[in-house]
């Protein structure tokens, strides 16, 4: 993988990010009031899982 391919990637992600405050804002404030309440364990459960599901596709991917 060249640096080319991570900063696209890195841009990638940043859209995303981005897309959900931007088409709703008071959506995304009561999505993350609600992060705010979940207790540890909770935010590393979906902590694992999202990076289980990133691994999994690259695995798909390549």
């Amino acid at each position: 993988m060249d640096s080319d391919t991570f900063w696209l990637a890195l841009a990638l992600v940043l859209v995303i990010e981005g897309l959900f405050p931007m088409l709703s804002p008071a959506g995304w404030r009561r999505m993350f009031a609600q992060v705010l309440r979940l207790q540890d364990g909770q935010l590393r459960f979906f902590g694992m899982c999202s990076i289980s599901a990133g691994l999994l596709l690259i695995w798909l991917l390549l």
